[in-house]
């Protein structure tokens, strides 16, 4: 009895996994202080709130090459999952800006609960509900972009972490038909649903740092 190949794992998956991939051993470098590291997440910040069409000195630094290896992509395909990808590591980039003692990619966190988390514990800020609510409402991959680099800038000065890998699957969603409509729902769901932990602070004042 033959054995039939396995599934092949769909688009918006495989650009969470490479994104995570890479951000995991990127992060992990910075917080090593590799030079390498240090010196690509400093390159990669400068595209945070683009996209790739609009940065081409970053071509060949995200691993888009990866989308490409097994799979032949419509120009639609390709270009949603190149920006998910970019938008998702230069994001990190910026997120994890000299924090040098945490990391800002963990799994498991989605925006709106990484969002609601900056908030005091049973409070509802109304200047970052405010921001969040533009992300959801944003129209184009551009308008996203924009307003999400001002989100992360919030979530880096509060110290407040977020799951790439699954950011970078939403990114890729919020492009197909109707996608937006469904990634809107689930980031809301996730910050109405957030509960503190015990262990969590009710505190997120931000914190001073310097650039690295």
């Amino acid at each position: 009895m033959t054995t039939a190949p396995p599934a092949q794992r769909s688009l918006e998956d495989l650009v969470g996994q490479i994104a995570g991939q890479s951000i995991a051993k990127w992060q992990q470098g910075y917080l090593d202080d590799q030079s390498s590291a240090v010196a690509t997440l400093a390159q990669l910040r400068r595209g945070a709130g683009k996209l790739p069409r609009d940065m081409p000195e970053l071509w060949g630094m995200i691993g888009m090459e990866l989308l490409f290896q097994d799979r032949d992509l419509s120009d639609t395909e390709a270009t949603r999952a190149e920006n998910a990808l970019f938008l998702a590591v230069t994001l990190y980039a910026l997120h994890q800006q000299s924090r040098t003692d945490r990391r800002m990619h963990q799994p498991g966190i989605e925006l709106g609960a990484a969002v609601r988390r900056m908030m005091p514990r049973g409070e509802i800020d109304e200047p970052i509900r405010r921001r969040f609510v533009r992300v959801g409402t944003a129209a184009t991959p551009d308008v996203l972009a924009f307003r999400l680099r001002e989100v992360i800038t919030l979530l880096r000065r509060h110290a407040v972490p977020l799951d790439y890998q699954r950011l970078a699957t939403r990114l890729y969603q919020a492009q197909t038909p109707q996608g937006m409509r469904q990634v809107r729902q689930i980031w809301g769901r996730s910050f109405h649903a957030y509960r503190p932990e015990n262990t969590e602070t009710a505190d997120h004042t931000p914190t001073n740092d310097k650039d690295s």
